[in-house]
């Protein structure tokens, strides 16, 4: 697709004029905007974006715009606003502000993915996200919203938008042009499988790109040549995953189908539904239809329709009413993925510790407060319940422990937490849930002191989030006020709060050893040895008398870009160290960011498949894990053999950090006359 359908060869000549003219009042209202103080950019802002507009709507406006993209950001265009840190935007948020009726939003938004596309392409070196970044962005946003590529303005585009409609897609085909359209369905369909393989809780963002692979597909007029060859497995996972259902007839067509079949066709539709679901972690809508119709029949259909090994199957038929109780409650085609964390649950036996089932008779009738009923209705509107939102939310959490993601919000403490929960004690988690939907008020204790969510000032998040799964949207709010509150108590101490805060915050075990490697005061490194040896002894099996990790553990990283540049502190999860099919010693991790898959630059890149990590774990060989960990908790009554780590090692580990995060971090007794590139913290 080549052919640019926003050119007018008739009237060329005069367009060219009034784009030139326009270029010329945007590049002087640009300067004016860079030579403006920052208290005064506001006022200046408001002519950039108008003239942007305008050029926007001209042939080659696009193209114009780009060009300038490093100059706008520059001038100021996004001071003050979410697009300042492009590292942190989310491409699911992307369609809302292309639907804008507001013309600044929508403005802001076009100029904000043009400087990524120069980013993308190395015409612009930016300091905050790299190329490939950039490039993984703008793949993810044109996947999700490929309908801008391939269709006009709809009726309801026309009346909220009306001109501004055609931005987004003039826009979208220069996208695309940069990007390439086979280059677009390769690549999504690459990442999908890549994200699917994390298996997080929230896959909204995945199937809406699922199904717009399936309308490309369809489309006569989009030609992908040879590209796209492998999505059929995903398009039929959510569409047609059984004989059945396999030209998507309709949830009312396959529930009259289910009604004739006998018990040899209904059970190869509960092995085609499980083989699917488990093959992706996806669930179709028409799934819920089967298991709700199975309730009827046998248990022995059940338990294949979930893909339950023996395990899950001992499980279900242990627990068999209140199994079946939660599919009434929580499994409706609006809730399709309740099946999976019903499944993943009863994989995991955790129904057998005696807490457990009491506390899922009472979330299954759990009243639920006004402002929890708001909050889910807002975030997902009314096709299901609040309770049946909040239920599959629950089931998904204890299934998929690992598949927590704390969205676009500075709540990985929070996100941690309520990982840890469900991995480690389930019951303590679903009484955080009781608490927060029906209570509104969750209470913690700090060194034996109440600390009540309601009572407790601001928390990290500025705002309340909303791009959370149902559990994290409730708790989450709670949450983040009682760790701002831990910290607060903790002011006027020695030292980093986490070696306090965690242990009362995530649970007793959390280790009450505490180890960083960055002095509080300065910033600088501090005593790195001594913190390696520690770390060395308590983690990895050859010091530690081959001691598996028994507790998951609160650890502290120093996040870097591709380029090994410092981002910034983030909190993660230790779940075990152990060697990896190739005999290398791993740390397996959990990551609350949403994506573990990260390139940390100097030759550090984080796995999330292929290296023995189950579903949601991330991995790097211990070296380089070591190498990027500032804070870590361990049993000092069970220490390791400090003496025994080599130097060599340790050096090894020491010239990792100090050619990343550590490069502007060390100490002046300890600079040597060549430690290798410093790149600037930011």
């Amino acid at each position: 697709m080549t052919t640019n359908r926003h050119t007018h060869e008739s009237n060329a000549p005069l367009e060219d004029d009034k784009l030139h003219r326009l270029l010329a009042n945007l590049d002087e209202a640009t300067t004016l905007l860079g030579e403006a103080r920052d208290f005064a950019k506001p006022g200046k802002v408001s002519r950039v974006l108008d003239t942007a507009r305008r050029v926007l709507l001209q042939p080659g406006g696009v193209a114009a715009l780009e060009a300038r993209a490093k100059a706008l950001e520059e001038a100021g265009v996004f001071l003050g606003s979410d697009w300042a840190t492009p590292q942190y935007l989310l491409p699911s948020l992307t369609t809302h502000a292309l639907k804008s009726s507001a013309a600044d939003t929508l403005v802001i938004e076009a100029l904000s993915e043009l400087r990524l596309l120069a980013v993308a392409k190395g015409e612009h070196l930016h300091t905050l996200i790299s190329a490939e970044q950039a490039h993984h962005y703008l793949t993810q946003v044109l996947a999700i919203n490929l309908w801008l590529l391939f269709s006009a303005p709809s009726e309801a585009e026309r009346e909220t938008q009306g001109r501004l409609a055609q931005i987004p897609r003039y826009l979208f085909h220069h996208l695309a042009e940069g990007i390439g359209y086979e280059h677009i369905i390769d690549k999504l369909i690459e990442e999908i499988w890549r994200i699917l393989q994390q298996r997080p809780i929230q896959v909204e963002a995945v199937k809406q790109m699922i199904t717009q692979i399936a309308i490309c597909q369809a489309a006569p007029d989009i030609d992908l040549g040879s590209s796209g060859q492998g999505a059929d497995r995903l398009v039929s996972s959510l569409y047609g995953p059984t004989r059945a259902c396999r030209e998507d007839p309709g949830l009312e067509v396959y529930r009259e189908r289910l009604g004739s079949m006998d018990n040899t066709a209904l059970q190869g539709e509960a092995t085609g539904f499980a083989r699917a679901m488990h093959d992706t972690g996806l669930v179709s809508p028409y799934h819920p239809v089967l298991l709700r119709h199975l309730l009827e029949h046998s248990d022995h259909l059940v338990t294949e329709a979930l893909g339950l090994s023996s395990t899950g199957r001992d499980c279900l038929l242990c627990y068999r009413e209140l199994a079946h109780a939660l599919i009434r409650g929580a499994v409706h085609p609006t809730t399709p993925q309740a099946v999976y964390g019903l499944s993943l649950m009863l994989e995991r036996g955790i129904l057998y510790q005696p807490p457990v089932a009491p506390a899922m008779w009472r979330q299954l009738g759990l009243p639920l407060s006004e402002w929890s009923q708001a909050r889910l209705t807002l975030a997902f509107g009314e096709t299901a319940s609040p309770r049946a939102r909040l239920l599959e939310g629950v089931l998904c959490m204890l299934g998929q422990p690992l598949g927590v993601g704390q969205g676009n919000n500075p709540t990985c403490q929070s996100a941690r937490a309520l990982s840890m929960w469900a991995y480690n004690d389930p019951d303590y988690l679903l009484q955080m849930v009781a608490w927060a939907a029906r209570d509104d008020e969750i209470v913690m204790h700090f060194e034996g002191q109440p600390i009540s969510s309601m009572e407790s000032s601001g928390g990290v998040a500025q705002s309340l989030p909303m791009d959370l799964d149902p559990v994290s949207l409730i708790v989450v709010p709670h949450l983040d006020r009682i760790y701002a509150e831990m910290g607060r108590r903790c002011i006027g101490r020695e030292g980093d709060p986490h070696r306090w805060v965690n242990p009362e915050f995530h649970g007793w075990w959390a280790g009450r050893g505490f180890r960083i490697n960055v002095d509080v005061a300065t910033g600088q490194l501090h005593e790195l040895d001594t913190f390696l040896r520690h770390f060395y002894a308590s983690y990895h099996p050859y010091y530690n008398g081959n001691q598996p990790l028994i507790h998951p553990q609160p650890s502290g990283i120093a996040v870097t870009d591709s380029a090994a540049r410092f981002i910034g502190w983030h909190a993660i999860t230790v779940l075990r160290v152990s060697l990896d099919p190739d005999d290398v010693m791993r740390v397996y991790f959990f990551n609350p960011n949403n994506d573990s898959g990260q390139d940390w630059g100097d030759g550090v890149q984080v796995s999330t498949a292929g290296k023995g990590e189950r579903f949601g774990e991330a991995s790097l060989p211990f070296e380089q894990f070591a190498s990027r960990l500032y804070i870590f908790h361990y049993d000092p009554l069970e220490r390791g053999e400090l003496a025994q780590v080599s130097q060599e090692e340790l050096d090894r580990v020491t010239q990792y950090i100090h050619r990343s995060w550590g490069a502007n971090r060390i100490p002046a007794a300890e600079l040597q006359a060549d430690s290798g590139p410093r790149p600037q913290d930011h």
